[in-house]
């Protein structure tokens, strides 16, 4: 078995430390991939998401997946296997050497052969990993929420600016095309002037509810052999281990996620965001209030409410709602967008029947989101979830739960990206890291 043989997996402050945290950088000489060249790619995070993702570029005939990190040694060896599955025909024909898999993703992004990454790892190791990745010359690209703090996101955007990197974040309704069908359409006047963007974001699902069931903090338990714990944990306190705490329930505690605000959440804002052309600005006040669960080790928030409003007058106005999406609410019309798969509902029912002529808002068309992302590793050009627009959206859901963390409104400037006239609520914006760990 190629590369995870020979290496070990501990589950100690060592393994974590085996390599320096800062990736010497080297960006590529070759710069954009040839024509007749593949896209050489590693995958860090192998979970479900991650699993789903390396699959959909590994079955891209342009492309291959060569490499592949996590700290769960099941899921890794499991995805090793698969990927090279899929290049057995190439790997016969000597056009293949095999996919190696990693523990430490400094290992992994380290590798000179590499032109792109893939990064689904749960939300507080985005910004250290694509920061490396970035640092290291690859173009990136990065599950939503961009980062799990502002400060983490604003800090990957600097080094894809700096090191001129493709950074495609993983908000994939943007290629949706009624979903961009329907931002065409309220850019262009079609429903007359846009002041509210209405946002449901239901919490009725069934991982949310045995989530919200969970009233305790369970016990400690011994730490699984072949995973990493110390190394899952990364930059965020030391804590004892429990399965509640890791794969897949991470994401009700918020030093590793959001919750709903920034899983679903940060799909549906990044809708309402491009809809009303405000990628490259947030807003100037921020309300929400929600309830989290007493003594739970879930410490997320449920049946929140919240609003966001712009200095252009724009508001964003947030509940658990159902269905899943988003209201454009305009004086001449409503659309509504289903969030997943972009089913549109408009009001009245003949809104879009005119088409959009040469002279409307064009956003274009996406070919997908992963293909659009490995056609702009060869073009250079911006893709279609950018970097700046996925911090912009991020943004929105961390003031949300930030606002709800505090009970209290937060006048932001999104400018310098600070909250105006409160220290505690800036201290909070970036928690600190645990060592050796830095941005």
């Amino acid at each position: 078995m190629s590369g995870i043989g020979r290496r070990r997996f501990v589950q100690g402050t060592a393994g974590a430390l085996a390599l320096p945290w800062i990736v010497p950088s080297r960006a590529r000489a070759k710069g954009a991939v040839g024509p007749n060249d593949k896209v050489v790619m590693g995958v860090i995070g192998t979970g479900g998401r991650g699993g789903g993702l390396a699959d959909g570029f590994a079955n891209m005939k342009d492309v291959q997946v060569v490499a592949v990190c996590d700290v769960d040694k099941a899921r890794l060896e499991g995805a090793q296997r698969r990927i090279e599955g899929k290049y057995a025909a190439q790997r016969a024909a000597g056009e293949y050497k095999g996919c190696t898999a990693y523990r430490d993703l400094r290992e992994l992004v380290a590798r000179d052969d590499l032109d792109a990454v893939c990064i689904a790892t749960p939300d507080h190791w985005h910004a250290l990993a694509a920061i490396a990745a970035l640092k290291a010359g690859k173009d990136v690209y990065v599950e939503k929420p961009l980062a799990n703090t502002i400060p983490e996101g604003r800090a990957i955007v600097a080094a894809a600016q700096a090191n001129k990197r493709v950074v495609q974040v993983g908000s994939h309704e943007r290629s949706t095309a009624d979903c961009r069908k329907a931002c065409e359409y309220v850019r262009s006047g079609r429903l007359g002037e846009v002041k509210t963007v209405r946002i449901h974001l239901p919490c009725s699902d069934g991982h949310h509810q045995a989530a919200r069931n969970l009233k305790t903090i369970p016990p400690e338990k011994p730490v699984p052999a072949g995973f990493d714990y110390d190394l899952w944990l990364g930059h965020t306190p030391l804590v004892p281990y429990c399965p509640e705490r890791c794969h897949f329930s991470w994401r009700f505690i918020l030093a590793y996620g959001g919750g709903e605000m920034t899983d679903r959440g940060a799909h549906v804002l990044d809708i309402a965001q491009l809809g009303m052309n405000l990628d490259a600005t947030g807003p100037t006040l921020v309300e929400a209030k929600g309830v989290q669960t007493p003594g739970s080790l879930y410490n997320t928030f449920w049946d929140y409410e919240f609003s966001f409003t712009f200095a252009n007058g724009v508001k964003f106005v947030g509940s658990t709602a159902r269905p899943r999406g988003l209201s454009f609410d305009g004086t001449d019309g409503k659309l509504f967008v289903n969030i997943h798969g972009g089913r549109l509902l408009p009001e009245p029912s003949n809104l879009l029947d005119q088409p959009l002529g040469p002279k409307d808002v064009q956003l274009g068309r996406s070919p997908g989101h992963q293909r659009n992302f490995i056609d702009c590793v060869r073009s250079r050009q911006e893709p279609i979830a950018p970097v700046e627009a996925g911090h912009r959206t991020a943004s929105l859901c961390h003031l949300a739960n930030l606002a709800m963390l505090l009970g209290r409104p937060l006048k932001w400037d999104p400018v310098k990206e600070q909250v105006l006239g409160d220290d505690e609520a800036n201290r909070l914006l970036m928690p600190p890291m645990r060592a050796p760990w830095r941005l």
